[in-house]
Order: C-alpha cells, then sequence, then structure tokens
C-alpha cells in the first residue's frame, strides 16, 4: 500500500460523505503541508464525545504532516447556527461568547497537539469587513439558494419565523475558509451547506476550492438521537472517570462498535478483530466496551484514573455493590417519579416513568414497576439503571 493510499485509508474511515473524493486524492498527492480547518463555536462552556468525533479526524491529518488551524467562532456565535434548528437561536451575549470560548482551547488539546495546532478567532477578520463588506457577501447568495436549506425549507413552509441574519451565517463560515486560504474543512453531516458555502466563496475569490470532509453525528446514550447536552444523553470530555465509564458501560452492544469506529484509536483490523470475536463467542461484549470504556478514560484523564474506573465498575456492578459515595438528598416527593426527579436520578418526570416502564428502577434492590405507587417517608437506595444511586430520604 503505497503511502497515499495509506493516508487515504485513515483520512476516509468513518467519514460520511468527502466533496470531491478525488480533489482530496490531489491534493495529498502534491506533497505540500495542506491546511485544515474546523469551525467551532462557544455556544457552550464544555464539549462532549460527539464533538471529538471530528477532532480525532483532525489528529489524523495532525499525524499525516498537515497544518491544523482552530477556527473559535467567537463572531458567528453571536448569530447562532441555524444548521438543523427549528426555531431563531437566541443571540450570546459577548461575556458568555468569550466565557466558553476559554475552556474549549483546553478541551481541545486534549486530543490535538498544540504545537502543531494554530487557533484562530473569526472576529479576527468578520468584523473587519463592516457594513459595507456585510452587503457585499450577502450579494453572493440568493433567498431562493439559502432556501434550498432543508432546515430553512421546512420553517419556511411551516411559517416559522427565519431572522435575516440566520442567513448570514453560512457566508460568514464559508468567509472564515477564504481568511485562512483551507484546503480541506470539516464537519458534521447537518452542516453541508455551510461547508460547501466555503468552496463558492474561494471559487469566487480565486482561489483553489477546499475538500469539504463530513463525519457521521455521534448517536447518544439512548441509541436514538445524537448526543446533544440538551437531551441529557452525552459524555462530557471533563467528567469523572468513574462518570464517563459508567456512561460507556451503558451503551447497548451494538452502538459500542459505531463508538469504536469513530472514537477508537485502534486499528479497522483492531476493531474487526474485536468484532469477530464477540461474534463467535469467543470474547464477551462486556468486555470489548470495558476496552473501549478504558481507552477513552485514559485519554482524557490517564491511565492510573482509567485502571481505577474500571476495578471500581468490575466491584459496584460484577459484584452487586453499591458505590460508596453516592448522593445523599431529601426529597418530600410525593409519587415515584416526583422523587426520581428531585433525588436528581432522571432529568425529568417523563424519564422517570419511562425508567419505570423499563424496569430500570431499584428501591432497596427491589424492583419498582408501579409508577403510582405511594412514597413512604424514610431513607432508602434509589437506583436507575446501572449506574445511577442515591441515598434519599423522604419527609412529608
Amino acid at each position: 500500500m503505497t503511502d497515499i493510499e495509506s493516508a487515504m485509508r485513515e483520512i476516509t474511515r468513518g467519514a460520511e460523505e468527502i466533496i470531491p473524493l478525488e480533489e482530496l486524492r490531489k491534493k495529498l498527492e502534491s506533497g505540500r503541508q495542506l491546511t485544515v480547518k474546523l469551525g467551532m463555536d462557544p455556544t457552550a462552556p464544555d464539549i462532549h464525545l460527539g464533538h471529538t468525533v471530528i477532532l480525532n479526524k483532525l489528529r489524523t491529518f495532525q499525524k499525516l504532516g498537515h497544518k491544523i488551524v482552530l477556527i473559535i467562532g467567537d463572531f458567528t456565535a453571536s448569530i447562532g447556527d441555524p444548521s438543523g434548528k427549528n426555531s431563531t437561536r437566541p443571540v450570546l451575549s459577548r461575556q458568555a461568547i468569550e466565557a466558553n470560548a476559554k475552556t474549549y482551547a483546553d478541551q481541545v488539546f486534549r486530543i490535538l497537539d498544540p504545537k502543531l495546532t494554530e487557533i484562530r478567532y473569526n472576529s479576527e477578520w468578520s468584523e473587519k469587513l463592516g457594513a459595507a463588506g456585510t452587503i457585499r457577501l450577502a450579494a453572493k447568495l440568493t433567498v431562493a439558494r439559502m432556501l434550498e436549506r432543508d432546515d430553512f425549507s421546512k420553517r419556511f413552509a411551516a411559517r416559522q419565523p427565519i431572522a435575516i441574519h440566520e442567513f448570514l451565517y453560512p457566508l460568514f463560515q464559508g468567509y472564515d475558509s477564504v481568511a485562512i486560504k483551507a484546503d480541506v474543512e470539516l464537519g458534521g453531516t447537518d452542516q453541508k451547506f455551510n461547508l460547501l458555502m466555503g468552496r463558492e466563496l474561494q471559487k469566487d475569490a480565486g482561489m483553489e476550492p477546499q475538500c469539504v470532509l463530513m463525519m457521521p453525528l455521534l448517536v447518544g446514550l439512548d441509541g436514538v438521537v445524537k448526543m446533544s447536552k440538551s437531551k441529557h444523553n452525552y459524555i462530557g470530555v471533563t467528567e469523572p472517570p468513574k462518570e464517563m465509564f459508567g456512561k460507556i458501560m451503558s451503551i447497548s452492544d451494538a452502538l459500542m462498535w459505531n463508538y469504536y469506529t469513530l472514537l477508537s484509536e485502534k486499528t479497522t483490523e483492531e476493531i474487526e478483530d474485536l468484532k469477530k470475536r464477540c461474534m463467535s463467542d469467543q470474547l464477551n461484549p462486556r468486555d470489548a466496551k470495558i476496552e473501549l470504556g478504558r481507552e477513552l478514560v485514559a485519554r482524557f484523564h490517564g491511565a492510573q484514573a482509567a485502571d481505577a474506573a474500571v476495578e471500581g465498575f468490575k466491584s459496584q456492578f460484577a459484584k452487586g455493590a453499591i458505590p460508596e459515595d453516592i448522593a445523599e438528598v431529601e426529597v418530600s416527593s410525593q409519587s415515584v417519579p416526583n422523587l426520581l426527579k428531585d433525588a436528581g436520578l432522571c432529568a425529568t418526570t417523563s424519564e422517570a416513568m419511562r425508567m419505570i416502564a423499563q424496569n430500570a428502577v431499584k428501591c432497596d434492590g427491589e424492583a419498582v414497576t408501579d409508577k403510582k405507587a405511594p412514597v413512604a417517608e424514610g431513607t432508602a437506595v434509589w437506583q436507575v439503571g446501572k449506574r445511577r444511586f442515591a441515598r434519599v430520604t423522604v419527609k412529608h
């Protein structure tokens, strides 16, 4: 296998779509160092494993000797990315944007090599455009073309409001590619329209257009929708080792292989070998999941913390032990769903009722199957799923 073929195999692993694939190959064959771009809007203070799918791919380019430019969208965050949204995002304050941006660099450097990463803020060039420059930029796109975007077209058809400033977001993201002369831009599949805008604006500026590499969206812990803090189905990169490991162990065996492909640094051959061994009953899927959890916890917290998390898990779950450091709370709840919510074991009463229906709730080791069961005063250990515990004192 040639160096180019080897590089292409690593780059395309797990990728959903590359536009155009042959152009990317030609850029690699040129032998020059490519400028690979990722834009991140600091709309929240923390990043989760879903974000790291693309960061891992940046690391692949980095290992191949290419220049990584991470653009912190301090300017575009003030607009709000409308991708996949069914309503206008609230505009963040400058103070909130700056506070969130500060935490991003520290977190991404748990994956990327800081010596080989350039961090830029897009306010550096976007603010300089001014009113005249913004109007010239807006003139490059028609309303009809903008309404080709799936999220905009759905909102327009449903007569939901679309603010004018939302139309500017793809243009500013595309202008980032012009400003840094990007050769490749990475993003999620929900970013396709914005990513292709960079190609169009680069062509308009007389530049060689960037290639676009899109990664699939990591499915969250529920196994249904993409990982998101708002959906309460995420694993944060700054979460404590035990919590991170426990969440990884909670995913389904089927979803585990998707996590291996998108998050693990194991080779494709190593992952396929693990999968074959599990399918032939030579390896328990739980052990493969433990290996995945150990790898991910070690990446963010170190090998020692990963080993401790594994041992803690085996002691807690394999032996049926109750963890020593469970939270102690006092509630006045009159119903089981409210108790689970008030004790912090479920995000909502709806989730609590769903967990009860799935036989995932226990009180002092006994299954709770009746959501209407009366809640007596006193103290008991409540458990939701395999990893959520609380010692709850009820006082009416």
